[in-house]
């Protein structure tokens, strides 16, 4: 392919993720690889240009564009080189003309921004969009870090995370066989901080309420050992069912699996209650912390769908708090800076249950920020993606 029609693919393929991002539909990523599949004749070269040009105009733009011509535009005001390659050549873009609509570029639309914790200003904004390295967690069933640096001696440690290996982005550290060997997992610092301050141990009653595919489930058994007793729970078959096999390459053999049905969850967990040293909610969220790796999530948050996810991080606290035996801990997590969803929801909760105290000092020295009864992690300050977590205690 010629330049030029490296970038006429990548307006074609932005039109499409403009589309989902509105509607609600595929991801980014899964948008892209359907459309080099439709482009076999594209080679490695080429993608990873057409790559490069779709994820560097998601980067750039604020908001779902109204084509994706108007967001390569934007990013070719930013990059001439970009701007040389509207040429009118065959199967190349049409050149611009004059007074041609550009997408706005900017962090995210003003009304998203205000919905931000106070605690990121607008000096934060730049590090939310950088590429985010590849962070490794060793694992301790199996592996001590010693072990993994040496595998990749190009890292760096990760402050505060006594487990972690920073590397590079776009590192293929999966295709190590050390990784089939389960000596390591793929596990950004931030969830890597939530894991160790929900404080499991041996022997405890753990609950993973919202498990997904399990990277923090496989974290916590690292950190409490096979002799915890670890429930992963979801609602997603897809997702959950990809655990089991994860825990088996991992040397965990303490975690039970339960698929629960919507609207069923209390019922199905009903033999938990009141019974576990531990609960994780990971609740689902915005993803506004994550937009260094999945950067179109800011395209498709819309009111409607925060108000969704501000219902289910109500109904799932709520639902963790249950099956907390008296003095036992829950750590409510969200992977979002907006206030909403993370100090508000816990002054919520807090203020509908008497008793419950939030707990102090359980992250490494300097990492977070105080944010209402609980702390936020930002990719500025802490240098991971932005993360909401406060970890509560249920009286005796």
């Amino acid at each position: 392919m010629t330049p030029a029609a490296r970038i006429q693919a990548a307006i074609e393929i932005l039109d499409a993720i403009a589309a989902a991002a509105r509607e609600g539909g595929a991801p980014a990523d899964a948008i892209f690889a359907e459309a080099m599949r439709a482009r076999r004749y594209a080679g490695s070269k080429d993608r990873r240009a057409i790559r490069a040009h779709v994820y560097d105009a998601i980067r750039l733009v604020r908001s779902a564009p109204a084509s994706g011509r108007a967001a390569m535009l934007a990013l070719a005001d930013a990059d001439r080189d970009v701007a040389a390659l509207f040429d009118g050549s065959a199967y190349g873009p049409a050149p611009i003309a004059p007074g041609e609509a550009r997408a706005e570029s900017g962090v995210a639309a003003e009304a998203l921004i205000g919905l931000f914790d106070p605690l990121v200003g607008e000096h934060e904004h730049e590090a939310m969009l950088v590429r985010a390295p590849l962070d490794l967690r060793a694992n301790r069933l199996k592996a001590v870090r010693d072990e993994i640096t040496a595998l990749f001696p190009e890292g760096s440690a990760i402050r505060g995370a006594d487990d972690g290996w920073r590397l590079p982005p776009e590192t293929a550290a999966v295709q190590h066989p050390a990784y089939a060997d389960g000596l390591f997992e793929v596990q950004d610092a931030a969830s890597q901080y939530a894991s160790a301050a929900l404080d499991a141990g041996p022997e405890q009653a753990i609950v993973d309420l919202c498990a997904g595919g399990g990277g923090k489930t496989l974290a916590i058994a690292s950190l409490a050992g096979n002799g915890a007793d670890i429930l992963a729970s979801d609602t997603n078959r897809a997702r959950l069912q990809q655990l089991p096999p994860r825990a088996t390459r991992a040397g965990a053999s303490n975690i039970e699996t339960r698929l629960l049905d919507p609207g069923k969850e209390a019922d199905m967990l009903a033999d938990r209650r009141g019974r576990a040293d531990r609960v994780f909610v990971d609740a689902p969220c915005s993803g506004s912390g994550t937009w260094r790796r999945s950067p179109e999530l800011r395209w498709r948050l819309t009111p409607s769908r925060l108000e969704r996810h501000l219902a289910d991080q109500r109904k799932l606290i709520d639902l963790g708090a249950d099956l907390v035996a008296p003095g036992g801990k829950l750590l409510y997590a969200v992977c979002s800076v907006i206030e909403r969803e993370g100090r508000a929801q816990v002054d919520d909760f807090l203020n509908r249950h008497s008793g419950w105290t939030a707990d102090s000092g359980y992250l490494p020295d300097g990492i977070g920020r105080a944010a209402g009864a609980g702390f936020l992690l930002t990719p500025a300050h802490d240098g991971c993606d932005g993360f909401f977590l406060a970890r509560l205690t249920r009286p005796c």
